[in-house]
């Protein structure tokens, strides 16, 4: 006798699939293999730094910044990478040898190393990106930290939590990371007349918490469709004004009239 197959009785009337399958929280969005799988928040809040980060004292075309590239920053071992969430880069133009998009930021063939990184916690990336992962051998690639912090020697590390909306920031001084305070609110980077904040906001039709860029005096750094809507209601604010002015000019002149006054003659002697 033959033994049945093995099978999961079928409720009657059957579950539907979002109560019996796994949830997005379940399937992971890339490689299984990779901590810190991509989601929205990681495209849409490196999209709103890039957006915003806009060095005032420095020329535009001498500005780049990038989410998700390839970070090369070993010349003994060119196969070695870091993949920042975001980072920024100033002295460097936005093409590379000013010809082509670049295809990943290769520090031995660029003029200027990242000046800032922000990475954004996910789980299982807290102990690489916070550099509590013990130090690698000397034949395994290093952590984040140890390439930002002893290798490039990157000013400014940005960490950020969406889960606990917790920022954490680090300078370098001395040759090692130590945390920044905040100032107002915000972490200032007054080499760049920049500083980097949370706000509390809608971006892309999102309202949360962003992490995004302000002037040292914490004015923010808009978007260019957030300048183009505040160009738009200036202009609807200037029109208005324009109509309540006609439309006061309009009742004095016929209060003119009602004293007996002609406000065309009265025009004419001013």
């Amino acid at each position: 006798m033959t033994s049945s197959p093995h099978y999961i009785p079928q409720s009657d009337p059957p579950l539907p699939p979002w109560e019996t399958l796994p949830t997005m929280y379940d399937l992971p969005s890339d490689n299984p293999e990779e901590p810190g799988l991509p989601d929205d928040f990681h495209f849409l809040q490196p999209l709103l730094l890039y957006l915003t980060f806009q060095p005032i004292n420095w020329n535009p075309e001498l500005v780049y910044s990038a989410a998700d590239l390839n970070l090369y920053y070993d010349i003994q071992h060119p196969l070695w990478y870091k993949r920042p969430d975001w980072f920024g880069v100033v002295g460097v133009g936005k093409l590379y040898k000013g010809q082509d998009l670049r295809l990943s930021y290769v520090t031995w063939q660029e003029p200027a190393n990242p000046f800032v990184v922000v990475e954004l916690l996910s789980p299982g990336t807290e102990d690489e990106d916070l550099g509590t992962r013990r130090e690698s051998a000397a034949d395994k690639p290093p952590s984040k930290w140890e390439v930002y912090e002893r290798i490039l020697r990157i000013p400014y590390y940005i960490v950020f939590s969406r889960y606990t909306n917790e920022l954490r920031a680090f300078q370098l001084v001395g040759g090692h990371y130590e945390p920044m305070n905040l100032t107002d609110g915000c972490l200032l980077m007054p080499e760049i007349d920049l500083s980097l904040g949370l706000w509390q906001g809608s971006f892309r039709d999102i309202e949360r918490l962003w992490l995004r860029w302000f002037t040292l005096a914490g004015e923010l750094i808009p978007a260019p469709t957030e300048e183009a809507a505040a160009a738009t209601q200036r202009a609807i604010i200037a029109e208005q004004e324009a109509a309540k002015a006609k439309q006061k000019a309009e009742q004095f002149a016929e209060r003119l009239r009602q004293l007996g006054v002609n406000p065309d003659e009265l025009d004419e002697l001013l």
